[in-house]
């Protein structure tokens, strides 16, 4: 059926039920003209019919079971408002009726609405948010890609449950797909590491159904979850751990992780490190330790390609890691 017999099946339907409202009116009250208000509360029947169908065709199978549990929801709390704060005769007017149709029509689409954001594995992660209980841990994109995750869940520093939501696995899937070899390759990475995780017995892993329709980025979705179900999220995305702080929520940066656990290098102690390439500034060599902190030594430009030992003179904490300054030793000097 096309649109325009759509169109007229709904006016007809309104026409229909506006006359038969007339008829029933002048029955009902007993008059001897038309009722007016009987066509009305006729034509708005067949409104709240049009929209009700709409609701329907929109909605999924557990929309419409939430429909149904909020009709019957709407009903019984009609019920009990007639019989606490009406009279008794109030129940055989038309005015009893109107409002059942009204809570009843009510409940139908707050059920299809809210139903949406009922899911039963996101209310059993919630459940085990209790004090005494296990924090959910939500993993984004960027974490699973860079892969260290696996290995500190190895350690078994993590404790309770790693939500993976659904939107996570399709934007893993959407980069795995992707035409670029980089992207592509990046993105079998993370369903690599994903199944890697889900293979140690130590961890438990669940995957949520979890959506948010109306937010289009993976980002606010994140943090949309971790406030309904009171995770913490794991990333290394500097933005939404910004984004995600300043709404409150707890975030655990893998990034910073790392800093916190690279050795502590004092002014005096020595290392052994071989000077890679030259540095910035004139006569500097840069080197790299195996955490991949860089190491800046100064007259290092000539001993490229050496191994040696040098003494450290300072050390520098960036946003972006740890930056260790450092001269040969005088003894490198001699044998130069």
């Amino acid at each position: 059926m096309g649109k325009m017999g759509l169109t007229i099946m709904r006016i007809s339907l309104i026409l229909f039920c506006s006359v038969a409202g007339i008829y029933l009116g002048q029955r009902l009250l007993n008059a001897s003209y038309p009722s007016l208000w009987g066509g009305i509360v006729g034509g708005l029947v067949a409104l709240g019919v049009i929209l009700l169908e709409t609701i329907i065709k929109r909605a999924s199978g557990k929309g419409i079971i939430g429909g149904i549990i909020g009709l019957m929801m709407g009903f019984f709390l009609t019920y009990l408002a007639t019989k606490i704060f009406f009279p008794p005769s109030w129940d055989k007017t038309l005015f009893s009726a109107l409002i059942y149709a009204l809570l009843g029509y009510m409940g139908f689409v707050i059920g299809v609405r809210k139903i949406k954001e009922f899911n039963v594995a996101s209310w059993k992660i919630s459940s085990k948010t209790s004090p005494e209980g296990e924090i959910p841990k939500i993993l984004d994109t960027s974490v699973i890609i860079d892969g260290r995750i696996a290995d500190v869940c190895e350690t078994g520093f993590i404790e309770g449950p790693l939500i993976i939501p659904q939107f996570i696995l399709r934007e893993l899937q959407h980069i795995a797909d992707s035409p670029d070899p980089l992207k592509r390759n990046r993105g079998r990475r993370g369903l690599d590491i994903l199944n890697r995780i889900q293979k140690q017995n130590d961890v438990e892993v669940r995957i949520s159904d979890q959506d948010f329709p109306k937010l289009k980025e993976v980002d606010a979705k994140l943090v949309e979850l971790a406030k309904i179900i009171n995770g913490r999220i794991i990333t290394n995305d500097y933005n939404l751990n910004k984004v995600a702080e300043l709404q409150g929520l707890m975030v655990l940066n893998i990034n910073q992780l790392s800093n916190a656990l690279k050795p502590v290098v004092l002014p005096g102690e020595t290392m052994h490190v071989m000077i890679l390439k030259e540095g910035k500034e004139a006569g500097q060599g840069i080197a790299y330790l195996d955490d991949g902190t860089m190491v800046v030594v100064e007259e290092g430009k000539k001993l490229i390609g050496r191994e040696l030992d040098v003494v450290v003179t300072s050390v520098l904490q960036t946003t972006a890691g740890r930056m260790i300054f450092a001269r040969p030793r005088e003894e490198e000097f001699v044998s130069l």
